[in-house]
């Protein structure tokens, strides 16, 4: 009785243990991917923005592919899958960072960051049309608000300048959003026959090798660039690519979806303040008033849904 007790003392200190670290994982990897837009933004002055692409998952997929091999020496992709990882690759990473590399070189950090709480909505939305997902009244007054918050943050007091670098930029954002988005739903086929790692450094690589022939489009733009911008596109890939990946999958294993969902809407904070005072760039207050909104939207929606699996 007495080893069965201290037993469950032990399982429980360890698992209290692990849910701290998960938070405090969470933590570090919503820092990251918070300021990589700030990185992204410093290194497109100087770089193209699909070279930019290449040259960071050309690094991350080398690194991958080592961990890989040391963590998972068996892993092995079937045949039958390469269209649908080729697929997701091509989604999560040729588009989603030709679009997002793109747009934040054209608009402000601080907006790009902004637009990324419109990947919830989006994700539900699809849910809905793809998986055939039941809309609540909750969820669609929250999709309805969300969509408004959205429109006030992109286009700033509702203003739609057509010929204005900072709008394309915001739609090319929005195209980053689309692509992760429908990343995420053909993942979905694959979640139950792969590792995380796996289909990461799968699709990593995959999506480095269709970004080779865009980044050629490129070639007259390429010009030798200096330390500053190859140590931020080694930061995103390292600590951004790699590094933030391996901490989530962690994450995912110890903290409650629903409780990753809510850290995930910090993201766009983290961009927000870091813009401001890193870049100096301006934000309005009518983008702040958008995004909380849209923010508390989604905090609406995850709380439903943790309290129908309670």
């Amino acid at each position: 009785m007495q080893e069965s007790a201290l037993e469950t003392k032990h399982s429980v200190s360890l698992r209290d243990r692990h849910y701290l670290l998960a938070n405090i994982a969470m933590l570090v990897t919503i820092f990251f991917w918070g300021v990589s837009f700030i990185s992204i933004k410093i290194t497109v002055a100087e770089v193209p923005p699909v070279t930019m692409a290449l040259i960071r998952f050309a690094i991350a997929s080398a690194m991958l592919g080592l961990l890989l091999r040391k963590f998972e020496p068996g892993a092995r992709l079937e045949k039958a899958d390469i269209p649908r990882m080729a697929l997701a690759g091509c989604l999560g990473i040729t588009l989603y960072f030709y679009f997002e590399n793109i747009g934040v070189k054209l608009t402000t950090a601080v907006n790009a960051s902004l637009i990324v709480t419109i990947i919830p909505i989006l994700a539900i939305g699809l849910d809905i049309l793809f998986f055939g997902a039941r809309l609540s009244v909750v969820k669609f007054a929250s999709i309805a608000v969300a969509i408004v918050g959205t429109y006030f943050s992109v286009t700033a007091n509702g203003q739609l300048d057509l010929n204005s670098d900072n709008f394309v930029g915001n739609l090319f954002v929005i195209g980053a959003m689309l692509s992760w988005t429908f990343y995420t739903l053909v993942n979905k086929s694959l979640q139950n026959k792969y590792t995380g790692m796996s289909m990461t450094t799968y699709q990593t690589i995959i999506g480095t090798v269709f970004l080779l022939p865009l980044a050629l489009t490129e070639i007259s733009e390429w010009q030798i660039f200096s330390l500053t911008a190859f140590l931020h596109m080694l930061f995103l890939a390292v600590f951004c690519s790699v590094a933030c990946y391996l901490l989530y999958m962690y994450v995912l294993k110890h903290l409650d979806v629903a409780i990753t969902t809510l850290y995930l809407n910090l993201v766009p904070v983290v961009g927000v303040v870091s813009g401001y005072f890193i870049l100096g760039e301006s934000v309005l207050p009518i983008q702040l008033i958008g995004g909380a909104v849209t923010l508390l939207a989604i905090v609406i929606m995850n709380f439903e849904r943790s309290g129908k699996t309670d």
